[in-house]
């Protein structure tokens, strides 16, 4: 998988939009999607929502999809080793299971 914007211009172009035509769509001018694409410029988190209901995507995959490049990007430039990312797994399964809400027991009925 390449990176994000190399996603967003491979669904651009499975499309057959212009980057005119995309960035009409999403909101952003035809500079910046062609700066998306290279990547030197940083998609908006504020319009994942919106970039996955134009190209009718699941929005977690999108979601997943962009935090995954944006680590890996952030690991690359900290010159991480490749186990980064099974501690960060680890990590995230952790705090997912720190993090859930315990069910309140009813013993009142017994």
């Amino acid at each position: 998988m390449a990176g994000f914007g190399q996603f967003i211009k491979n669904e651009r172009e499975k499309r057959d939009w212009t980057q005119t035509e995309f960035g009409n769509q999403i909101g952003i001018n035809t500079s910046a999607i062609c700066r998306i694409e290279n990547g030197t410029q940083k998609f908006s988190i504020s319009k994942l929502e919106r970039l996955s209901k134009i190209l009718k995507i699941d929005n977690q995959k999108v979601n997943d999809l962009f935090f995954a490049d944006k680590f890996a990007k952030e690991a690359l430039k900290y010159k991480c080793s490749e186990s980064v990312f099974s501690v960060a797994e680890n990590n995230a399964t952790y705090f997912r299971n720190t993090n859930v809400k315990q069910a309140k027991l009813n013993f009142e009925n017994e």
